[in-house]
């Protein structure tokens, strides 16, 4: 898991939709990339900033295009965001970045891991040092998930 410090995070916004070839990884939000995504393709590398009521089936023909893929935890009590990741993992296959961003807790570093994120921006009260133990807490799980998604029992008979 890659945390994302803000900062130093090699993803630039832009305010308008334009796309300028080799100017860097520029993540949109998901109105600009609704208005640009029929344009040709760019030299630059692209992300999208998902809101979480979106069905990510309708990413389905653009992820080829895609190099990150930010989904959106207003609440850390709204989960859907889990359930977009393994969508994105296990049915599109997509083999881009995934983020998490918006009220990430430590404690649902395990869960994002097992749903497919690879990169979090934790929300700024929580400790780089206690969200790197999180993910230390289980050493392995009954459940099958998006890093291996066979169940234990299974992994044990073979």
């Amino acid at each position: 898991m890659r945390f994302i410090d803000p900062s130093r995070d090699e993803w630039t916004s832009t305010a308008d939709a334009t796309v300028t070839p080799g100017r860097g990884p520029v993540l949109l939000s998901w109105e600009q990339w609704q208005s640009v995504r029929h344009d040709r393709p760019t030299e630059s590398r692209l992300g999208v900033v998902v809101p979480n009521a979106v069905d990510v089936a309708d990413l389905r023909a653009d992820l080829s295009r895609l190099a990150l893929v930010v989904l959106q935890f207003p609440k850390w009590t709204d989960g859907r965001a889990y359930s977009q990741a393994r969508l994105l993992r296990a049915r599109l296959r997509f083999g881009g970045e995934i983020r998490a961003a918006g009220q990430v807790l430590v404690d649902m570093l395990p869960l994002l891991q097992r749903s497919g994120f690879d990169a979090v921006q934790l929300r700024d009260d929580q400790s780089l040092d206690s969200a790197q133990r999180a993910l230390r807490f289980f050493a392995s799980h009954y459940q099958g998930d998006v890093l291996e998604p066979r169940p234990l029992f299974a992994r044990q008979a073979a």
